[in-house]
């Protein structure tokens, strides 16, 4: 989504650029010439990884015989950096320009990656308030943009009758499996239905249907339509808990993985938080209930606790709005891709 919006920057700019890259419906409406799809590429967590290292290791050469076959003027990379950062070292040493457009979140974990990213990345690219004081003090010139989001989210409808629950149970099947049955039941209330489950086409109705088993309500692609009349919002981690917060729903950030990777992240993450408005702000303004504590009774009490303290959270919104940017980072980025390849 972020990398689409870059790609129209790019385009506005009047260069006549050509794209080859990956991604998924986003980045093949701007017109790029997509290799690979975000269905190949969707591996998450320790055991789905080990799981599925054939199709991994078939993934890097189709992308290295790509990239030699359409030997581009710069590689951008997004995100993604267990990916990413292996295309940048194989990249850089036969000779190509890497820019990087939102960092790997190395200051969560795998630090030692600054030492790649030094390596490999000729511009990088941050959309994080703290991140470009985070890199300068590992010796690395990073640029904020600002955060790409900002130009997606509407600005919340204050008339709407906000009566609805939110369930936004993530992107991937595997979370969606594990998240959406406990928040369904944490909220639902009998003859009293006023969930609404945030889904995604790809995944299609009757896979979500056969979860919801007539509890809630389902609308599909429109998650701000979603949180436009919820008065409270349960999120899986991720980006949809800065959607949430950008469109002022209070929420409750809800998270668990399988044992292994719980175990495995217990001892490598280094932040105090999992959320990325909380990241951000650097304390708890919304409540977070991750792994062990998942569970219905505590996801309910969790969204009573943060309805009735929404003066508070809606205080914190406000401070976070402001920190994350005037909303042009798409463009901030273009233009700066831009300035890095003429000089």
């Amino acid at each position: 989504m972020h990398a689409s919006g870059l790609v129209h920057s790019l385009r506005a700019l009047d260069m006549s650029p050509q794209f080859r890259g990956t991604g998924g419906k986003h980045m093949r409406n701007a017109g790029v010439d997509l290799m690979l799809g975000t269905e190949d590429m969707a591996f998450m967590g320790f055991g789905e990884v080990v799981k599925n290292l054939f199709r991994i290791r078939r993934n890097f050469k189709k992308v290295k015989t790509a990239i030699l076959d359409f030997n581009p003027d710069v590689i951008i990379l997004v995100d993604y950096p267990g990916f990413n950062l292996r295309i940048a070292r194989w990249a850089k040493q036969l000779g190509y320009k890497i820019v990087y457009y939102i960092a790997p979140q190395v200051w969560a974990w795998k630090e030692n990656r600054v030492n790649q990213i030094r390596a490999y990345v000729d511009l990088l690219l941050v959309i994080l308030p703290f991140e470009k004081e985070f890199f300068r003090r590992h010796e690395i010139s990073a640029v904020y943009v600002g955060h790409p989001l900002l130009e997606r989210v509407p600005e919340p409808d204050e008339s709407a009758d906000k009566q609805k629950i939110a369930l936004l149970p993530g992107s991937r099947k595997q979370e969606i499996d594990r998240m959406l049955p406990v928040m369904i039941e944490a909220v639902f209330v009998h003859k009293q239905n006023n969930l609404v489950v945030a889904g995604m086409s790809e995944h299609g109705e009757e896979y979500y249907q056969n979860i919801i088993k007539g509890r809630a309500t389902l609308v599909m692609d429109n998650v701000y339509g979603v949180l436009n009349q919820s008065k409270v919002a349960l999120v899986t981690s991720g980006t949809a808990t800065l959607e949430t917060a950008l469109m002022r729903v209070p929420q409750v950030v809800c998270y668990a993985t399988s044992a292994l990777t719980y175990w495995i992240a217990k001892r490598l993450i280094k932040v105090n938080y999992i959320s990325l408005v909380n990241l951000i702000l650097e304390r708890p303004a919304v409540p977070e209930i991750i792994q062990g504590q998942f569970k219905p009774v505590p996801v309910k009490h969790a969204s009573m606790q943060v309805l009735s303290d929404s003066i508070s959270v809606q205080e914190s919104y406000t401070q976070l709005r402001k920190l994350l940017g005037d909303g042009d980072a798409s463009k901030r980025a273009a233009l700066t891709i831009v300035d890095f390849m003429s000089k």
